[in-house]
C-alpha cells in the first residue's frame, strides 16, 4: 500500500476513533485534570507499567509532590520510597532531573514546545509527544508500542515495530493525518484502542473495534501474524542469595552501587551463590540462621532466582555504608525494590519474633 493510500485509509479512521474515544475512554486521574505536570508524571509512571497498577501511585504522588517545584526539592530517598514498586527507578531520578532544569530554566512550568519538553532528561518522541498534545494542544504524534500495534493492523503494515525506522515511519505518516482541532484526544484514542481493544497479547476484540471495517489485519485475518516484531534476546539468570540478617528488632539493609542495575536503592545483603562464607567476610557472627525461602525477580536482560537465610546477629557492627532498619523504617523511610518483595512477609515475622537478641 502506497504513502498516499495509508494516509487516506488512517484519514477515514480519524471520526471514527475519536468518536470512539469520546464515548468509550477510562476514568482516569490524569485525564480528569490534564495539566502539563500531571500529564508528563502520569506518562513516565506508565512506561513499562499497567495502568491499573499506576492510579494509586500517580495519586499518591500528586498528593506529596504537586508541582514540579516540590518534586525538585524532595530528596532523594523520600522520592525513592514514593516510587517504590513501581520499578524501573531511574524513571524517578530522570524525573526529578528534569523538575529542577523546569525550575531552573522555565520557572517551574512545563515549556508549551515539542523540542524543548523533548530535550529533558528522561523524555523521548513518545513522551514528549503525548505532553505536547494532551496538555498543550500541539499536533504532534505520540507514538508507543499501543500505537504501533494500531497502525500496523488497520495497514496491514509487515515491518518490524521494533526498529527505529518503522517507529519514525509511523511518526511521519501520523504527522499529516493527526486532526489540529483534537491532537490529544486522537493519540489518547489510538492508545486506548491498543490497551483495551487491540490487544498486545491473546485475540484482539475485533467485535468492539470502531475501525474494523478498515483494518486489513481484520479483513485478512491476519491479526495474530501482525505486528511483527524481532524476538527479544533471552534473560540471563542469576542464582543469588540473600542475607535476612536481623538484631534487636532490626533488619540489615545495604546501599546498591549509584550505577547499574536498581542504582542507588536500599536492599537486604545478597551476592551470586557461591561457596563463600559471606557472614565471616563481614565479620557478622550469627547466634542462630535458618532458610528463608525462595525467590525470583525478572528485569528486562537478566532474571534472578534467589534463596535467602535468617540470621541473628550476634553483634551490632556492620560494614560501612549498612544500616539498620526497623519494621516502621522499612514502611516509612526506605525503599527496598520488588525484587525482594517475596521475602517482606519473613521480614516482618522475623523483626517481631526476634526484637530482643538472645
Amino acid at each position: 500500500m502506497g504513502v498516499d493510500a495509508q494516509e487516506g485509509k488512517l484519514e477515514r479512521a480519524v471520526f471514527l476513533l475519536l468518536k470512539w474515544y469520546q464515548e468509550n475512554a477510562r476514568v482516569l486521574p490524569w485525564r480528569t485534570d490534564h495539566t502539563p505536570y500531571r500529564v508528563w508524571v502520569s506518562e513516565i509512571m506508565l512506561q513499562q507499567t499497567r495502568v491499573a497498577a499506576v492510579i494509586g501511585y500517580f495519586e499518591r504522588f500528586m498528593a506529596a509532590l504537586p508541582t514540579p517545584q516540590a518534586l525538585a526539592e524532595v530528596p532523594e530517598d523520600a522520592l525513592m520510597k514514593l516510587w517504590q514498586g513501581l520499578g524501573y527507578y531511574n524513571r524517578a531520578r530522570n524525573l526529578q532531573k528534569a523538575a529542577r532544569q523546569v525550575v531552573t530554566d522555565y520557572g517551574g512550568e512545563l515549556p508549551p514546545d515539542y523540542d524543548a519538553i523533548r530535550a529533558l532528561p528522561g523524555v523521548g518522541d513518545y513522551t514528549a509527544g503525548a505532553i505536547a498534545s494532551i496538555a498543550f494542544g500541539l499536533p504532534v504524534p505520540a507514538v508507543d508500542g499501543n500505537v504501533l500495534r494500531v497502525i500496523s493492523r488497520i495497514l496491514g503494515d509487515g515491518r518490524d515495530i521494533g526498529r527505529q525506522d518503522t517507529k519514525n515511519a509511523v511518526r511521519e505518516l501520523l504527522l499529516t493525518v493527526i486532526p489540529r482541532e483534537a491532537p490529544g484526544q486522537f493519540n489518547q484514542a489510538l492508545m486506548e484502542l491498543g490497551a483495551v481493544v487491540c490487544l498486545p497479547n491473546g485475540v484482539p476484540q475485533c467485535e468492539r473495534c470502531p475501525v474494523r471495517e478498515l483494518c486489513a489485519a481484520h479483513l485478512e485475518e491476519r491479526t495474530a501474524e501482525l505486528p511483527v516484531k524481532a524476538a527479544k534476546k533471552k534473560r540471563r539468570i542469576e542464582e543469588r542469595r540473600v542475607w535476612l540478617i536481623f538484631r534487636n528488632g532490626r533488619v540489615a539493609l545495604r546501599r546498591r552501587p549509584s550505577k547499574g542495575l536498581l542504582a542507588g536503592l536500599w536492599e537486604y545483603p545478597n551476592e551470586l551463590a557461591d561457596d563463600k562464607d559471606w557472614l565471616e567476610r563481614w565479620h557478622i557472627p550469627a547466634v542462630s540462621r535458618e532458610n528463608a525461602g525462595t525467590g525470583k525477580h525478572i528485569f528486562t536482560h537478566v532474571e534472578w532466582h534467589m534463596t535467602a537465610e535468617a540470621v541473628c546477629a550476634g553483634v551490632d557492627d556492620l560494614p560501612e555504608g549498612w544500616i539498620w532498619a526497623g519494621a516502621r523504617e522499612l514502611e516509612q523511610v526506605y525503599a527496598v525494590p520488588n525484587a525482594f518483595q517475596s521475602f517482606r512477609p519473613t521480614v516482618l515475622e522475623r523483626l517481631e519474633k526476634w526484637s530482643v537478641t538472645t
